[in-house]
C-alpha cells in the first residue's frame, strides 16, 4: 500500500501534471454530455448567418458592433462546419487552454507556489458565476479572446525574466494584448491589470527599492503596452462607433455627477457581490433526485467524487514541496484590483452584473479576480484544512457545472422537438408569416434565436439576406415594441442586421408549446377560453391573429443538419399530422391517424389535443369514439375543458350532416357538459 502511495505521489508530482489534471476536470465538469448539446442563444443567428449566408453576411452582422472579433468567426467558420459536436469540443479545449495560461502565469508570479497556481487555476476553470460553456458555437470565441489576454500577460513576465529575448518577447505580447482590446470589450478594461502585474514583478524582483526606480521601471515597462491600449481607445471614440452599445455612465456623470456617483458606488459593490460570493453560493445547490432524476444526481456525485479525489492527490503531494509562503496579501490585493477593473466595461454602459441567463456572461472578467482573492483568503487557513476545502470547493463547483451541462442538453432536445413538431404540422409556410410562441418552454433561447431557426428551416435556400422571410416573436418579450398590439392589420417590421422582415398581425400562426404536451396551433375559434393556457403567456390574447391558411402542404421546410434524424414518431407525430389533415379537410385521413395514434404507448398530454380526432370521427360518423373522447377529456378539469367542449360542438352541429346519430350524440355531450343553447 506504501508503495502504492509512493507512486502516486510520484505521478503527481510530476511538472506538467497541473495541466493535465485541468484537462481531466475540464472533461468531468463540461464534457460529459459534449455530443448531446446543441446550439444555444446567439449561437443560432450567428451560425444560421454564416452557413446559410456565407461570408459577407458574417461580415455585416458584425459590422455595427465587433468588426475586429467578427474575423475570427472568418476564421473558425471555415475550418469547422455546422456541426454542434465539433464547436462543444472546440470550446471545451479552450476552456481549458485559458486555465492553464492562469497556472503560468500564477507560476511566473510566485514560482514557488505550486498549489496556489493549481488552486486559482481551479477556481477559476470551475467559477460557477457563469453557467454558460455548453453554448459552444459563441463562447469558444469569447475564451479565446481572453486567452489573448492571459498570453500576452503571460509573454511579458518571460520577458522580464529574459533579456536577450525582451523585445521578441515583448512583440508578441504586444500583439495578442491589440487582438484583445480590437476584438471586444468584455476583457478591455482588464488591461489595465498590467502595471499591476509589473508593479509586482518589480518589487519582488528588483534590489533597487526606492519608490522613484520603482515608479520609473514600471513606467517604461508599461510605457508600450499603454500606448496600444490608448491607440484602441482613439478607435473607439473617434473611429469606429458601436451601434449596439453605447456609453450612459459619463453623460450621466455631466447632468447629475452627484447622484450618478451614488448609484455608481452601489452598483460596484453590488457587481463585487454578484460576481464573488452570491457566484460562489451556487456551488452549494444540490440535485434533487425527485425533480432532477436519479440519473443526474448520481453523475453529479461522480463527478464531484472524481474532482475530489484528483485535487486532494495533487495538493497533497506538493504540499511538502513549497517553498517561500510569504507574501500572502499580495493575492488578494491583486485579486480586488482585478475584480475592479473587470466590471468597468458594464459599468460605463449600465449594464447590470447579474447570475441569471443569459445575463451571467457578465461575470466572465470576474473569474480571474475573484480566483485570486479566494485562494489568497484561504492562505491564511492551516495547510492541511485548506487542502481539503480547496477540493471540497472546487469539486461542487464541477458538480454543479454538469448539473449545468444536463440542464442544457434537455433544453437542445426539447427544442428541436419543437421544431420537428412544427414541420409535422407545417410543412410549410408563405413568406412573410409572423409566428408567435409563448416564452418559458425553452431556458437557454431568445425568440430571435428561434427565429433564425425558423428562417433556417424555412427557407432553407434564400436567395438574398435583405429580404428575410420569417419572425419569431415571444408576445411577452415584443409587445409594446417590434409587436405594437395583438390586434390585426398592423405592420411588422424587424431587423436581423443581415437584413429586414416585413410582415403584418393579419398573416400570423401563433402556437403553444409546453412539454411534455404537444406544440399546438392555436385555434382561434376555442383557444381564446382556453385556461390550460396561463393569462401572462398572452397566448390567448394572440389566439384570434392565428389562421392556417398560411400554412402550406407542400413540404417546403428542410431541418438543417445541426437538428439531426427524425425523432420516431410518437404521440405527438400522428397529432400534428391529424391537424394539419383537419386543415385540409381530409377527415378520413385524421381518423386513420388516430386509429394509430391511440394504439399507441404514447399517449396526449394536454386534454385539448384529443379535440381533432373527436372532431375527425364526428366528421366519418364515428359517434361512439366522439363520446368517449370528449367524456376522456372532460373528466381531466371539467370546469376548464367543458366550456371548450361546448365551443368545438358548436362548431360539429355547424359543419357535419344532420343525422339522428349526430343530434342524440351532441344532445347527450351537450347535457353532459352543461352546455348553454
Amino acid at each position: 500500500m506504501k508503495s502504492l502511495f509512493k507512486r502516486l505521489n510520484d505521478i503527481f508530482s510530476l511538472p506538467y501534471m497541473a495541466p493535465a489534471l485541468l484537462l481531466a476536470i475540464t472533461i468531468l465538469a463540461y464534457g460529459l454530455f459534449f455530443w448531446q448539446l446543441g446550439f444555444y442563444w446567439d449561437d443560432l443567428p450567428i451560425s444560421w448567418i454564416r452557413y446559410q449566408f456565407g461570408l459577407g453576411a458574417l461580415v455585416r452582422y458584425f459590422s455595427t458592433n465587433r468588426p475586429v472579433w467578427g474575423l475570427l468567426y472568418q476564421i473558425t467558420t471555415r475550418i469547422f462546419p455546422d456541426v454542434p459536436v465539433y464547436w462543444q469540443i472546440f470550446a471545451l479545449f479552450w476552456r481549458w487552454v485559458t486555465a492553464v495560461l492562469v497556472w503560468a502565469l500564477i507560476r511566473q508570479l510566485w514560482p514557488g507556489r505550486r498549489s496556489l497556481a493549481f488552486v486559482i487555476s481551479l477556481l477559476f476553470l470551475l467559477y460557477p458565476g457563469f453557467n454558460q460553456q455548453s453554448g459552444a458555437f459563441l463562447y469558444s470565441h469569447f475564451f479565446i479572446v481572453l486567452s489573448f489576454l492571459l498570453f500576452s500577460w503571460l509573454l511579458m513576465l518571460w520577458s522580464f525574466r529574459n533579456p536577450k529575448r525582451f523585445w521578441l518577447l515583448t512583440i508578441f505580447s504586444l500583439c495578442f494584448s491589440a487582438l484583445n482590446l480590437w476584438m471586444m470589450e468584455y476583457f478591455f478594461v482588464l488591461e489595465l491589470f498590467r502595471p499591476f502585474i509589473i508593479l509586482y514583478f518589480v518589487r519582488m524582483n528588483d534590489e533597487d527599492h526606492r519608490p522613484s526606480h520603482a515608479a520609473r521601471r514600471i513606467s517604461l515597462l508599461w510605457l508600450p503596452y499603454l500606448l496600444v491600449f490608448l491607440a484602441d481607445v482613439y478607435w473607439r471614440l473617434f473611429i469606429f462607433n458601436d451601434q449596439v452599445y453605447q456609453t450612459v455612465l459619463i453623460p450621466s456623470l455631466k447632468t447629475a455627477p452627484g447622484a450618478t456617483a451614488l448609484e455608481l458606488i452601489k452598483t460596484i459593490f453590488s457587481s463585487l457581490w454578484v460576481a464573488s460570493v452570491q457566484a460562489w453560493i451556487q456551488a452549494f445547490h444540490f440535485p434533487n433526485p425527485f425533480v432532477d432524476g436519479l440519473r443526474i444526481t448520481f453523475l453529479y456525485a461522480v463527478v464531484v467524487l472524481f474532482v475530489f479525489a484528483l485535487c486532494s492527490f495533487y495538493l497533497l503531494s506538493v504540499l511538502n514541496k513549497e517553498e517561500s509562503k510569504n507574501q500572502k496579501w499580495w493575492p488578494i490585493l491583486l485579486g480586488l484590483v482585478a475584480m475592479f477593473l473587470a466590471g468597468g466595461p458594464f459599468w460605463l454602459i449600465n449594464l447590470p452584473v447579474t447570475l441569471g441567463y443569459p445575463e451571467n456572461r457578465f461575470t466572465l472578467p470576474f473569474m480571474l479576480g475573484v480566483s485570486m482573492l479566494f485562494a489568497g483568503l484561504l492562505q491564511f487557513i492551516p495547510a492541511r484544512i485548506r487542502l481539503f476545502l480547496c477540493a471540497a470547493f472546487v469539486a461542487l463547483a464541477a458538480g454543479r457545472q454538469i448539473w449545468w451541462a444536463d440542464s442544457f442538453r434537455r433544453d437542445w432536445i426539447t427544442q428541436k422537438n419543437m421544431f420537428w413538431q412544427m414541420t409535422w404540422r407545417a410543412p410549410g409556410l408563405k413568406p412573410n408569416t409572423l409566428v408567435l410562441v409563448n416564452q418559458g418552454a425553452l431556458n437557454y433561447y431568445a425568440d430571435n434565436s428561434l427565429a433564425a431557426a425558423l428562417n433556417w428551416i424555412y427557407d432553407p435556400h434564400p436567395h438574398s439576406p435583405e429580404q428575410i422571410h420569417y419572425a419569431l416573436f415571444f408576445p411577452t418579450n415584443r409587445i409594446g415594441n417590434n409587436l405594437p398590439e395583438l390586434q390585426a392589420g398592423l405592420p411588422i417590421q424587424y431587423n436581423y442586421l443581415v437584413g429586414m422582415f416585413n410582415g403584418n398581425t393579419s398573416q400570423v400562426v401563433a402556437f403553444y408549446y409546453q412539454p411534455p404536451g404537444c406544440l399546438r396551433l392555436l385555434d382561434p375559434q376555442l383557444d381564446p377560453q382556453n385556461h390550460f393556457i396561463p393569462d401572462e403567456s398572452l397566448m390567448r390574447a394572440a389566439a384570434p391573429l392565428s389562421s392556417s391558411a398560411w400554412i402550406t402542404p407542400d413540404a417546403t421546410a428542410d431541418m438543417p443538419q445541426v437538428y439531426g434524424p427524425e425523432p420516431a414518431h410518437g404521440w405527438c407525430y400522428y397529432f400534428e399530422r391529424a391537424d394539419l389533415a383537419r386543415q385540409l379537410g381530409d377527415w378520413s385521413r385524421v381518423v386513420q391517424l388516430g386509429d394509430i395514434a391511440f394504439h399507441l404507448s404514447d399517449y396526449p398530454n394536454d386534454p385539448v389535443e384529443r379535440f381533432v380526432f373527436i372532431e375527425g370521427y364526428a366528421h366519418e360518423s364515428d359517434w361512439n369514439q366522439v363520446k368517449d373522447l370528449s367524456l376522456t377529456s372532460f373528466r381531466v378539469s371539467p370546469s376548464y375543458v367543458g366550456p371548450l367542449l361546448c365551443k368545438l360542438l358548436a362548431r360539429i352541429e355547424r359543419e357535419v350532416p344532420l343525422s339522428s346519430d349526430k343530434e342524440s350524440s351532441l344532445n347527450q355531450l351537450r347535457t353532459k357538459f352543461q352546455c348553454l343553447p
